[in-house]
């Protein structure tokens, strides 16, 4: 699936990516509907009240200074308006945190490790699991010959991967974010997600998204001298699709039968498994007693037991 211009990815424009789970489209809701114009009607009344007091008591309009130092209604004013508006930020985001962090039942748990400087993406429940890297330009002298080169399809420079992460579409996905070595941060701007990754410590964070496509991030800590190379290459498919692909990568579906391995691929047939039941019925079609001694082990016993 090639990546969709302007969605999921960096596309030169100011302000927050468009949103596609429910948790990113309500916190982007927030920040444009409710913040910003609050923060900008805040910023107007200030900046009016300065050019008004610059103007109305300059020295020129007023010669004697007044000699007031307090006015009780101002100062009820400015104290009760400030708290009225920090209840008003407050119910929205208390809101949106209890969103975020009382997810729904998860449909699909992905636990996503950091390393110095790829990601590993295991599906417990799937039995699948590989590692993640990114794909380096065509002209790059340390790409190797057999290494496959980023194209347009991949998606942007320094973000497309050789593996992307594969999600359900409409599912609830639960990540388990850690690390092996130092601090990593797994960071999807599309999907509101940034969350670090801790040696010795599991996070969890989720998404839901609808949209099938290729959506883009990157580790979002400074973890060493390549972290500028550990993009995240998302795409979201169809769940007819996403069960197909857990096929392909010798996977199978939640709930269902994990292929049985081959029995002769288990049981190797060997010269020792087969000399073995040999050399143990051979006696018996000599007509040799079981318990019987070869004559050579007859000697050495008595040799043994002999006093010198």
């Amino acid at each position: 699936m090639a990546p969709t211009p302007g969605i999921g990815e960096p596309n030169g424009a100011k302000g927050i990516q468009p949103q596609v789970t429910p948790i990113g489209e309500e916190a982007a809701g927030f920040h444009d509907n409710i913040l910003l114009p609050l923060c900008a009607a805040i910023s107007i009344f200030v900046l009016a009240l300065l050019l008004w007091a610059m103007i109305r008591y300059r020295r020129g309009a007023n010669p004697t200074p007044s000699r007031n130092s307090h006015n009780t209604t101002i100062e009820v004013i400015w104290t009760l308006v400030p708290v009225l508006i920090l209840v008003a930020i407050a119910i929205p985001s208390i809101r949106l945190l209890r969103h975020t962090y009382t997810p729904p039942p998860a449909d699909l748990t992905v636990k996503v490790t950091g390393h110095q400087w790829y990601w590993s993406y295991d599906y417990p429940d799937n039995g699948v699991s590989f590692d993640s890297y990114m794909l380096k330009e065509k002209n790059d002298p340390t790409r190797q010959a057999n290494q496959r080169y980023r194209t347009d399809a991949d998606g942007p420079p320094l973000l497309a991967a050789d593996e992307r992460l594969v999600l359900p579409a409409g599912k609830v996905v639960k990540f388990i974010v850690t690390a092996d070595d130092v601090i990593h941060s797994f960071a999807v701007p599309a999907f509101w997600i940034k969350q670090d990754a801790n040696p010795g410590q599991l996070h969890e964070t989720w998404a839901k998204v609808d949209r099938p496509g290729v959506y883009f991030g990157q580790c979002s800590e400074l973890c060493g001298a390549r972290h500028g190379f550990m993009p995240i290459a998302v795409e979201v498919v169809p769940p007819a699709q996403f069960a197909a692909w857990v096929a392909s990568k010798g996977g199978h579906m939640a709930g269902a039968t994990p292929p049985a391995p081959d029995s002769t691929a288990a049981s190797p047939v060997s010269a020792s498994n087969v000399a073995a039941p040999a050399a143990a019925a051979a006696p018996a079609s000599s007509g040799t007693p079981a318990n019987a001694q070869p004559t050579n082990a007859v000697a050495t016993n008595q040799a043994a037991t002999k006093q010198p």
